[in-house]
């Protein structure tokens, strides 16, 4: 029997809102991985299970173990938070496992942030739209403005991960000033943070105040409408061009 590790999307927080593909998958293995932060949301909905866990920036490790607990005959699952093909773990659990095409790699989708915030805030994701993340840990900032320039030229609604950190406070500044240039600041936007968590709340916003709001952190996602966006009763609505 071939190894099998299944690289499990856990959505936007606890059991309630995985796919019950997902809790079926977390619930035959025998073995679960992951950081620390995650293992610690599901740990107790999952009991007679060997959790191995570390911490952040930690993930070709995370992999690595991952795939040597999957060499000894256990049934494997490395989760990750929302959809784990979406800055998550699927890509580098396949380039890690790469010399070992007999193990059986199962990616199972979840819901990504970019969706799970979107709900909250109304529809502002109901078009065209992107994913752009601030983080320059794996990919130069130069890269990150010219998708920034070319998506609000574009008018599409942009979806930002990974907003601010501490290392990287005026990124979110820098962000929006390149959107202006294309776009303008009426724009409405929504900031949700602790998506599926404790504390989960939104606020809304736009373009031209956006880059100067103090409460955004690595725990928030950022959503900015295109030029059609419009707040409907409290919530961001970008028309699809319905005749009403």
């Amino acid at each position: 029997m071939s190894a099998k590790i299944y690289v499990v999307s856990l959505g936007p927080g606890g059991r309630e809102q995985m796919t019950e593909r997902a809790v079926k998958a977390l619930e035959s293995c025998d073995v679960i991985t992951g950081y620390n932060v995650y293992v610690n949301l599901i740990k107790d909905e999952f009991p007679g299970k060997r959790f191995v866990s570390n911490g952040m920036r930690k993930e070709v490790d995370r992999c690595k173990a991952t795939l040597e607990e999957a060499l000894k005959g256990q049934t494997v699952a490395i989760i990750s938070s929302g959809d784990a093909g979406v800055y998550g773990m699927a890509g580098i659990m396949c380039q890690v496992a790469a010399d070992y095409p007999d193990v059986n790699i199962e990616v199972i989708p979840g819901v990504t942030a970019a969706c799970s915030g979107a709900a909250l805030l109304g529809a502002p994701l109901i078009c065209d739209f992107c994913l752009i993340s601030l983080s320059d840990l794996l990919t130069p900032w130069e890269k990150i403005e010219k998708r920034l320039d070319c998506a609000s030229q574009a008018d599409f609604c942009i979806a930002l991960y990974n907003p601010r950190s501490h290392k990287r406070k005026d990124y979110l500044k820098k962000a929006c000033d390149i959107m202006l240039k294309n776009q303008s600041g009426d724009i409405p936007c929504g900031i949700v943070h602790n998506i599926g968590r404790e504390g989960e709340s939104y606020e809304l916003t736009t373009l031209k105040e956006l880059g100067d709001n103090e409460n955004v952190d690595m725990f928030s996602t950022v959503i900015i409408g295109n030029s059609q966006s419009k707040v409907i009763n409290g919530r961001i609505v970008t028309p699809r061009g319905y005749h009403l």
